[in-house]
């Protein structure tokens, strides 16, 4: 099962490793229901990423993002938007997203809120990193039940964008693109190969040798827990008051 530590939490340990993929002088832009993103976005922005230009959808607050939402679409269509985050109810080995119905679609055990935006940012923008913090077979399927917006496209299709990584409460995988599917790149500390396996839905690569997630450092949970914490606060209030930051 995943770690416990009394240093750092599993959110800060994923945004420590999401900040590594912002890159300076980039549109870098997160969704709803994104604290860990936002986070690690905003750990880039006062370490190594200072004029990295963030785009968070759903905030109007412009001590946190200097552009409106509402523009990340039109960022994302004139092929601008470097990174962006994705979630869904379920993925699969393919970087399939569903965010539309669990069961059959006509008659659906459940209903999701949709597609949103995410079809044409998982193509438009550069780089898509996918990230939830349940990692266990009922997320990660072999084949979700329906494909709201699609991992790899033919050939023929106009798509400059898509997966590269997957940020879990488990592990990293990044996405091969020739391939179209996953290969394990780190596993966080606490986790085994063989629990990654075991909650997954979907077959994915595995290396001869799996390195642990790099640990967050001593300065990067201090930004964490004092000025990432006061911008998120603001967003996600339910996030940092169920300790979604140590210390």
């Amino acid at each position: 099962m995943p770690f416990t530590s009394d240093d750092f939490t599993i959110g800060e340990l994923m945004a420590a490793r999401i900040s590594k993929e912002v890159r300076d002088e980039t549109y870098v832009g997160t969704g709803a229901a994104s604290p860990v993103p936002m986070s690690g976005v905003l750990l880039a922005q006062y370490t190594t990423a200072p004029d990295m230009i963030y785009v968070a959808i759903g905030s109007d607050d412009p001590a946190l993002s200097p552009i409106s939402g509402k523009e990340t679409f039109d960022i994302a269509q004139r092929g601008k938007l470097d990174l962006f985050f994705l979630g869904g109810a379920q993925m699969d080995g393919h970087g399939n997203i569903n965010l539309t119905t669990i069961g059959d679609h006509d008659r659906p055990d459940v209903r999701l809120p949709g597609a949103a935006g995410s079809g044409m940012l998982y193509f438009m923008t550069q780089r898509i990193i996918l990230f939830r913090m349940e990692h266990t077979p009922r997320v990660f399927v072999e084949d979700v039940d329906f494909i709201t917006t699609p991992g790899t496209s033919d050939e023929r299709v106009h798509r400059p964008g898509g997966p590269t990584m997957l940020i879990t409460n488990l592990c990293v995988m990044k996405f091969l693109k020739e391939k179209k599917g996953f290969e394990l790149e780190s596993v966080h500390p606490g986790v085994s190969v063989e629990e990654v396996v075991e909650n997954t839905g979907f077959k994915f690569d595995i290396p001869s040798d799996v390195p642990e997630t790099a640990l967050p450092s001593d300065d990067e949970l201090t930004i964490l827990r004092s000025s990432v914490k006061e911008k998120i606060s603001v967003a996600y209030p339910g996030f940092v008051e169920s300790g979604g930051f140590g210390g």
